[in-house]
């Protein structure tokens, strides 16, 4: 049996010491060393880690994407309060990051929006009715 549970998202980066200044502008703390290969950052409940793309390819067995190409992945930050959605694209953007979708209310009955860091990762931004969060920010999924 394999737990349920997710406890670190890595992204291969081609420039991990951009990358990292990147999400370290956005106010998130990395709790590593700097270097060109390997970066950690602590969110609520996983770890959100950079690793050299040609390293990350190499140890997995998998073939390098092209620089730039979506991998048909999103990763998501889930705010607490419908608002929060637009200040966290306003941060996004004043950081670097392309938007790729403004605020607005959705079919499923919140809000949400996307934006992509400099190596075209894309992240939502969203706010679900009735979210809850754990004391380190973890999500509580409310349905």
């Amino acid at each position: 049996m394999i737990p349920g549970r997710l406890t670190v998202v890595t992204l291969g980066a081609y420039d991990v010491p951009a990358l990292r200044a990147f999400y370290e502008s956005l106010g998130w703390t990395s709790n590593t060393p700097g270097g060109d290969e390997f970066a950690a950052f602590p969110l609520g409940g996983a770890v959100f880690t950079l690793y050299r793309m040609d390293l990350l390819a190499e140890e997995s067995h998998s073939p390098m994407p092209p620089r730039g190409a979506w991998r048909a992945v999103t990763l998501a930050i889930n705010v607490e309060r419908e608002e929060m959605v637009a200040e966290a694209i306003d941060a996004a953007r004043a950081a670097g990051a392309q938007i790729r979708a403004e605020p607005v209310k959705r079919d499923w009955g919140g809000v949400s929006a996307y934006f992509a860091d400099p190596e075209g990762n894309v992240w939502e931004v969203a706010w679900l009715p009735d979210s809850r969060f754990d004391e380190r920010g973890a999500l509580i999924w409310p349905y």
